[in-house]
C-alpha cells in the first residue's frame, strides 16, 4: 500500500519559546510527517532556529516571508507548497500547544475517510481552557453567527486545527483567498463544503497558549463578520471560485 505524504504547515511569528520541543514531538507521530514553518521574520530569531533544524533534518521545512503578513497568507504560502511538492494530507496547526500534537493519529484516520477533518472546539460542549470568558463568548458567538448566515453545517468553523486531502486544495482557487484569522478558516471550510466535500468534525480540547502573546485582534474580529455575508452573496449569486 502507497504511503501518504503529510504535510503540517505551521505559521509563526516570535515562537522560538515553542518551537524546540513542538517540531520533534511532532514528527514523532508519523514517519511520513514532514513539518513546514511559515516564518513572518519572526524578531526572536524562530526562522534561524529552523532554518539550523533543517539542515539536520530534511522532515523540517522552512518558508521565511519578509515581514508579518498574517496566517491566512500564510496558509495559503503553505498550502502552494504542498501541491507542488505532492503532499497528498496537509495540516494546519497553531504553534504554541493549544493544539495537541497527540491527536494527530486520529486525525490521520478520519481523514482516510472523509476530505477535511476538523478540530472542533464545541461539536461536544464546550472544550476550551485558560480563555477568559470575554473570549470565548467571542468565540461562541462568531461560531453561531457564521453558521446561520452561511448555513455551514459544523459547530466550530473558526478553528485552526484542521487536515486537508490536496484534493480539496487543488479544487479551491488559492489565489482568490484574500481573508485571514477566523475568516479565513470559515472561508476556506466554507468553499470546501460547498464544493461537495465530505467534512467531519472531530472534538479536541483546546488549550491556550502555554507561551508567548495571542495574535487576536479587533481588526480579525471584524473581518469574520463581514466575510459570512460576502460567502453566502458569492455562493447566493453563483461566484464562488
Amino acid at each position: 500500500m502507497e504511503k501518504k505524504k503529510i504535510l503540517i504547515i505551521i505559521p509563526t511569528y516570535n515562537e522560538l519559546e515553542n518551537l524546540p520541543k513542538l517540531i520533534p514531538e511532532v514528527l514523532s507521530k508519523n514517519e511520513n510527517i514532514d513539518i513546514l514553518i511559515v516564518d513572518d521574520n519572526s524578531p526572536d530569531g524562530t526562522a534561524d532556529f529552523v532554518q539550523d533544524e533543517a539542515k539536520k533534518n530534511s522532515r523540517i521545512k522552512l518558508i521565511k516571508r519578509e515581514k508579518k503578513m498574517g496566517l491566512g497568507t500564510a496558509y495559503i504560502d503553505g498550502f502552494k507548497f504542498a501541491l507542488q511538492n505532492n503532499y497528498d494530507y496537509i495540516f494546519e496547526m497553531d504553534a504554541d500547544f493549544s493544539h495537541n500534537p497527540k491527536m494527530i493519529p486520529k486525525f490521520l484516520k478520519e481523514i482516510k475517510k472523509y476530505d477535511l477533518v476538523l478540530g472542533s472546539r464545541y461539536k461536544e460542549g464546550v472544550n476550551v481552557a485558560n480563555w477568559p470568558m470575554s473570549r470565548l463568548m467571542l468565540s461562541m458567538f462568531a461560531n453561531i453567527y457564521s453558521r446561520v448566515i452561511t448555513g455551514l453545517p459544523v459547530h466550530d468553523a473558526t478553528g485552526g486545527y484542521k487536515c486537508f486531502r490536496k484534493e480539496v486544495l487543488e479544487a479551491i482557487n488559492l489565489d482568490e483567498v484574500k481573508s485571514n484569522g477566523y475568516a479565513f478558516q470559515i472561508e476556506m471550510t466554507f468553499k470546501a463544503w460547498k464544493k461537495g466535500f465530505k467534512i467531519k468534525e472531530l472534538s479536541i480540547i483546546f488549550i491556550d497558549r502555554v507561551k508567548g502573546k495571542s495574535k487576536m485582534s479587533r481588526k480579525i474580529v471584524r473581518e469574520a463578520i463581514v466575510m459570512v455575508w460576502k460567502l453566502r452573496l458569492w455562493s447566493m449569486f453563483g461566484i464562488l471560485k
